[in-house]
């Protein structure tokens, strides 16, 4: 795995004249050290068309200075980014080139900028002699590697927060350096100010003019197209197993999948429902690692709240055991799924239904119209299933049928979603009720699967000559948990369904 820190940086207009303020006089500074000149020489590249420059993500491969090598930078928030580093070497990293597969995809990474910089380094440096910031001035000389080649120069000042350092530190550096007038950068990076003077000056095709107010269809479609580039954004965050990134990605898949099955009278079916059903199927493949850290934050949780004299031999350590068997094998499969040719043949159906919509003639109507009977459609078929759960007795069926009602609420919940941007807050306030519904019977269809778990557990402990009471605890808490889901349940469907909801949505 490549090395990783979290970069917070600054940068500021300069030119050839332009001379640092005595920066010794910003608050916590007690001296500045002036570390030399370093030439820097950084190939960046990209694809053909750039789609790695439209997300903001920066790949390079620089030599000299202290950290040569291979760096790729994910952006995290204005002025924050997270790099990762891998050694010198002559051929794109291979974890570099997984992370960026939902973007480059087939089409190939090539230098498309070289940047040639001198380095004028400083270091602010606290009462102890540590790091609080680096500050340089940056004499920068870039080409172009494509479209014949054009060249741009400019001066610029980069300050950039030390290691686990404050980030208000750099409010003070600012201020400083305003006093002095210095002013922000209207680019956020080297890169971005680079293709933008380096453009080939192109004859730009206005766009035609829309007219009227958005259509059902455009809605609908906008909605899918946040869920896609959620998709591709998650992806490297997945394959560097950052936290709640696979339960992400998964919930962009489902909700993309919702919009496709939900609104089918503005989409044509033809197209969209072989595209659903490779939604479904990722979906799945990233329930085995999603649903293995649920349950093993469940079962964590639950043992924790034991007092000690009742967790009974070694019941800590078989869950340890339990949990790092599954979760790696879990998350190997994972991985190899963002690395199969039928993940990336996924994201190439949505570039195409993105770029060509299917729209039938339903999309051309008011979203005020159309878009309500769709969301009030999926809420019926919940409303179906709800009462059918409640009928049956406790047991093996009103579980299932409480796991089909979850999965319903979660449709309904999704459409309103999708209709909300039109429908403002009648649908974000139905909206909240289903998610109500659906926490309530997620955390039921929860119990039921961490009773499993739990017994499978027991039998082994058991089998090992290790007392299996801690197990058969928590099955009964989780057996209580349940019950009770299912005894509130009635209430919170009713504050759900309310007419005035429904009535204020359109139905």
């Amino acid at each position: 795995m490549a090395d990783s820190k979290r970069e917070i940086e600054r940068k500021y207009e300069a030119t050839a004249a332009t001379r640092l303020p005595d920066l010794s006089r910003v608050t916590g500074v007690s001296a500045v050290a002036h570390r030399g000149v370093t030439e820097l020489d950084a190939v960046y590249y990209d694809t053909e068309d750039l789609r790695l420059a439209a997300d903001s993500l920066t790949l390079r491969r620089r030599t000299g200075g202290s950290d040569a090598g291979w760096h790729l930078k994910f952006p995290v928030a204005s002025g924050i980014r997270d790099e990762l580093r891998e050694p010198l070497s002559d051929t794109l990293p291979r974890s570099f080139a997984g992370l960026l597969r939902s973007r480059a995809r087939d089409r190939g990474l090539a230098p498309v900028v070289r940047l040639v910089s001198a380095r004028d380094v400083h270091h602010l440096l606290d009462a102890r002699g540590a790091l609080l910031a680096e500050v340089s001035v940056d004499r920068v000389r870039a080409e172009r590697l494509t479209d014949g080649g054009s060249t741009a120069a400019w001066t610029e000042i980069e300050a950039e927060l030390a290691d686990d350092g404050d980030p208000a530190f750099l409010d003070a550096v600012e201020r400083r350096l305003r006093k002095a007038g210095i002013r922000p950068s209207a680019s956020p990076s080297k890169l971005s100010r680079a293709l933008a003077e380096t453009a080939p000056q192109r004859r730009k095709s206005r766009p035609a003019a829309r007219t009227g107010r958005p259509t059902a269809g455009d809605h609908v479609l906008a909605y899918i197209r946040r869920q896609r580039e959620a998709i591709v954004a998650l992806d490297p965050a997945v394959r560097r197993d950052l936290p709640d990134s696979v339960h992400q990605l998964r919930v962009a898949t489902r909700r993309l999948r919702s919009a496709l099955r939900t609104y089918r009278k503005i989409l044509d079916r033809d197209v969209t429902d072989p595209v659903g059903a490779e939604l479904k199927w990722l979906a799945a493949e990233l329930g085995i690692d999603r649903d293995q850290e649920v349950l093993d934050a469940r079962l964590r949780s639950g043992l924790d709240a034991l007092p000690r004299a009742l967790a009974l031999g070694p019941v800590r350590g078989r869950l340890r055991i339990r949990s790092a068997a599954r979760r790696g094998g879990s998350r190997r499969r994972t991985v190899a799924v963002l690395d199969g040719e039928r993940y990336l043949a996924l994201l190439e159906s949505l570039d195409t239904l993105l770029a060509v919509p299917p729209l039938l003639p339903a999309a051309s109507r008011a979203p005020e119209r159309a878009l309500p009977r769709a969301v009030l459609k999926e809420y019926g078929r919940l409303a179906t299933r709800i009462g059918h759960a409640l009928e049956l007795p406790p047991g093996h069926d009103r579980d299932l049928a409480a796991h089909e009602a979850r999965k319903a609420a979660k449709r309904v919940r999704y459409a309103a979603e999708a209709a909300r941007p039109a429908l403002g807050k009648p649908a974000k306030r139905f909206a909240k009720r289903m998610k109500a519904v659906q926490s309530l019977l997620g955390d039921h269809q929860d119990s039921v699967v961490a009773r499993e778990a739990l017994r499978t557990l027991a039998v082994q402990a058991h089998a090992a000559g290790e007392p299996a009471f801690t197990w058969g605890l928590l099955y009964g808490r989780e057996e209580a948990a349940a019950a009770a889901s299912e005894r509130e349940l009635p209430e919170v469907w009713e504050r759900a369904s309310r007419p005035e909801l429904r009535a204020a949505l359109g139905g």
